[in-house]
């Protein structure tokens, strides 16, 4: 039987892994840390279950790829629709997100046909993912496999090509949008969140679905966005793998130009490490981490790509234990800030705000609420204080956590009396608990199509997964990713066999 090793429990790796052990492989994931999910993982602390990244979850509706996943594994996800989305608050004003848009169409009238043709691009696009979209192409099985979608969807997909080419900023000059001030940086918020870029520099294409999220539906994660990753495993263990926790891999290890198993220590005391074998391994894993990993094994193309690539956006988080009844009765759950009207984003001027649902009481003690709250940020210049002045590093720290209380404060009078718990993290924080690069999270900005990073590594049995490869960013773009690298690797490494009916299996979180 295949031996399948999957380095990190992230959304990416748990799909993977138990897509792979449903269809007979045995399949092993090695986890550092003591609870699955990376970053888009739950954690305890002082009776609150905090969200260590992501807050919530699409990909849910109908031919979405949680649901074809759940469809394939037959699991049932612990969720519950978030109806507003969010609230979006611009400096003049606050636009509520709902699947039918009505509010965002009465704030900018102007803007009906752009969202029209918005709709219509991206139901085309989540059609053509459903079809396990292989973007970009690396192989001919791959090419057969695009070119056998597109014809699927002939002749709409044709329509694409002006937004596979373009910006979003491109689409809204289109419609004279592009200089309307307030549609814009309406546009440029939901797009940093989602693209991890802004209307000027983010492709049109991915746009348009980046953009689709409230149409489609977020959900709330009973328990915690953990609770994903929570479910995927119990699939794991049900179709006959193994998670194994507190195993941190120190080394890929490879003989004439193949990967023949990892090295692994379990937990801090470990000097040696245990040797795991493998036919094929998968690594949820950054491009940087993963040079580190093969050390002088690292194929050239992989080593000049972590020297030339430039680093993708850090996070500076809040989490925040407060009383319930001193917010505001019956606000949203998810909000929005922007505080400058132009300039720049990031740094505290956009702010994502994540309050634990009143009906999920498993997330804080009685009478309080879990809060997540986070910025944008580069990863640098953090490490750089760090190095030069540990004082200055948690002054810093500290600046970030004051100003960006202040700017909640403003929307939610009293906010600041409400807090009991103040937990802050830097990029840091990411890098010590999730061992991201550099604490980068989100993944590479999504600019052009053609730039796209694909899961290959330049090993043939070794392939990446998770947000650095297309489509990359939220728990629906890394699960698509995971989709095409199962789909990849059951074509390079078949099995003889009877396979698991994919009905025969019902996992609910307990």
């Amino acid at each position: 039987m295949s031996n399948i090793i999957v380095i990190g429990s992230g959304i990416g790796g748990l799909t993977t892994a138990a897509l792979l052990a449903q269809q007979g492989y045995r399949v092993t994931v090695l986890e550092a840390q003591t609870y699955p999910g990376g970053c888009a993982s739950t954690f305890t602390h002082q009776g609150y279950r905090f969200e260590s990244g992501a807050t919530l979850a699409g990909g849910f509706q109908a031919d979405g790829p949680h649901a074809l996943v759940a469809q394939r594994l037959g699991i049932s996800w612990p969720i519950h629709r978030c109806d507003p989305a969010w609230v979006v608050h611009l400096p003049d004003r606050s636009i509520t997100l709902t699947s039918d848009y009505q509010d965002i169409l009465a704030q900018f009238p102007e803007g009906q046909a752009f969202w029209a043709e918005q709709q219509r691009v991206a139901d085309l696009g989540w059609a053509m993912a459903a079809d396990g979209l292989p973007w970009p192409p690396t192989n001919p099985a791959e090419l057969v496999q695009l070119a056998r979608i597109g014809l699927n969807h002939f002749p709409a997909d044709m329509r694409l090509a002006r937004y596979a080419l373009g910006t979003v900023r491109g689409w809204l000059a289109r419609h004279g949008l592009a200089h309307n001030t307030a549609f814009k940086r309406f546009i440029d918020a939901q797009l940093l969140i989602s693209a991890q870029t802004t209307a000027d520099h983010a492709n049109a294409l991915y746009g348009a679905t980046a953009l689709d999220l409230a149409r489609q539906g977020v959900q709330h994660v009973e328990g915690g966005i953990g609770g994903l990753a929570e479910t995927l495993v119990q699939a794991i263990k049900a179709y006959g793998g193994e998670v194994l926790y507190r195993r941190r891999v120190s080394q890929i290890k490879v003989e004439a130009g193949r990967v023949v198993g990892v090295q692994a220590m379990h937990g801090r005391h470990d000097t040696t490490g245990t040797f795991y074998p493998a036919d094929f391994v998968v690594a949820n894993v950054t491009p940087w981490s993963l040079d580190t990993l093969l050390g002088e094994d690292s194929p050239r193309r992989l080593r000049r790509e972590t020297h030339k690539r430039q680093a993708g956006w850090g996070a500076f988080a809040l989490h925040l234990g407060v009383k319930a009844d001193q917010l505001p009765q019956g606000i949203p759950d998810h909000h929005q800030i922007i505080t400058e009207m132009e300039g720049p984003l990031g740094e505290g001027r956009s702010l994502f705000i994540s309050m634990s649902p009143l009906w999920d009481s498993s997330r804080a003690p009685s009478g309080h609420r879990a809060v997540t709250i986070t910025t944008h940020t580069a990863v640098q210049p953090w490490w750089d204080v760090l190095a030069s002045d540990e004082a200055a590093y948690h002054a810093r720290k500290q600046a970030y956590t004051e100003r960006i209380l202040q700017t909640v404060e403003g929307m939610i009078a009293g906010f600041r009396d409400s807090l009991e718990l103040v937990l802050p993290g830097s990029p840091v924080t990411y890098q010590f608990y999730t061992e991201r690069h550099l604490g980068m999270v989100g993944g590479f900005p999504q600019q052009s199509l053609f730039t796209a990073r694909s899961p290959h590594t330049g090993l043939p049995n070794l392939r990446l997964v998770g947000d650095s490869i297309f489509p990359g960013q939220s728990t629906a773009g890394v699960t698509l990713g995971a989709m095409r690298v199962a789909q990849d690797i059951q074509r390079r490494l078949p099995i003889e066999g009877r396979q698991h009916e994919r009905s025969s299996l019902h996992v609910v979180p307990s």
